[in-house]
């Protein structure tokens, strides 16, 4: 016999994804903005290969996973299955998983420190694949976050470029939970715009309409998309 559902579990369906488009070509209308500049990524971290099959169904191209073993286990055949799937790393990434990351993601959105630089320059010379990469900036220089303080976002900038010779697309944060977000977000743009660069991804399902004012270009949406996240095992 089946065991029942979890009815503490809110299931993955089509209209979270139709409310997050929704409220993602509101905030673009009220800032002023074509909603392709902004690109939607539903974050299935925690998710099974059952749970993200209707999202794609629902037409979603753009995925988002914290951990490159766990997303080594579901996405190759699920993006065997469906052409065009982009895969993005929001987590941290350990120098000793370089290798794989740069095999299967699209993008890195964390790129923190030299010896990650390091790793990817080496890496880069193997492999023919150069997936986009995000610095991230720890806005609230909190110490158990990962990324670069803001102070030091210019200099690292420069490194990764002059130094491990990469090529940045763009800054990504994460704002303290307890502050409103909007400051973080202006301090990322700032940071993006004097160092030349284009993209941001900023804002996840409880702030995304605000980070699109502040000039979003990539938005990380992950329980408003798939619903209550699996409790760990």
């Amino acid at each position: 016999m089946m065991p029942p559902p979890d009815a503490s579990l809110t299931p993955p369906s089509p209209s979270g994804l139709d409310a997050v488009e929704h409220e993602i070509a509101r905030a673009c209308r009220d800032a002023r903005r074509d909603r392709a500049t902004v690109t939607l990524i539903a974050v299935s971290k925690t998710f099974d290969a059952d749970a993200i099959a209707p999202v794609i169904a629902s037409g979603q191209r753009v995925f988002g996973e914290n951990r490159v073993q766990e997303a080594k286990g579901k996405w190759p055949e699920l993006m065997a299955r469906t052409p065009g799937i982009a895969l993005h790393l929001i987590g941290p990434l350990q120098s000793n998983k370089v290798k794989d990351a740069v095999a299967l993601f699209d993008a890195i959105h964390a790129v923190d420190r030299d010896s990650l630089c390091e790793a990817l320059a080496k890496e880069f010379a193997r492999q023919p694949r150069r997936p986009e990469l995000f610095v991230q900036i720890n806005t609230g220089e909190e110490p158990q976050k990962a990324g670069v303080a803001p102070m030091e976002a210019d200099a690292f900038i420069a490194r990764c470029r002059d130094s491990y010779d990469l090529t940045i697309s763009g800054l990504m944060c994460i704002p303290p939970a307890d502050e409103a977000p909007a400051p973080h977000f202006a301090l990322t743009a700032k940071i993006a715009a004097r160092n030349g660069l284009a993209k941001l991804s900023m804002g996840m399902s409880a702030d995304f309409a605000t980070a699109i004012q502040f000039g979003a270009t990539h938005v990380r949406v992950g329980s408003a998309i798939f619903g209550t996240r699996p409790r760990p095992i």
